[in-house]
């Protein structure tokens, strides 16, 4: 079979769901510090990508086996001053 094996990959999104709530709730860490270590020290896959699916999962309604739920993330991404309409 060629690709990526899905059910992979959907556990490993379900490890970074579980370890993004570790750093954010257990260890209280800000988000950006938590991206960064899921990023670069635990799943070496770039910050974007993290997010990406911690929205994804977290839009779903994903929960960890003993029910616990992250809130959504509140970062959007950085705003671009081009699209700021001129006078």
């Amino acid at each position: 079979m060629k690709g990526r094996d899905k059910t992979l990959m959907q556990q490993r999104d379900a490890k970074i769901y579980e370890r993004y709530y570790y750093w954010t709730e257990v260890k209280r860490l800000r988000f950006d510090d938590a991206l960064h270590i899921l990023s670069t020290e635990e799943f070496f896959i770039s910050e974007s990508r993290v997010l990406q699916i911690l929205r994804r999962l977290i839009s779903s309604g994903f929960s960890l086996d003993d029910g616990k739920q992250l809130k959504p993330c509140l970062f959007r991404g950085f705003k671009s001053l081009r699209h700021v309409a001129k006078p």
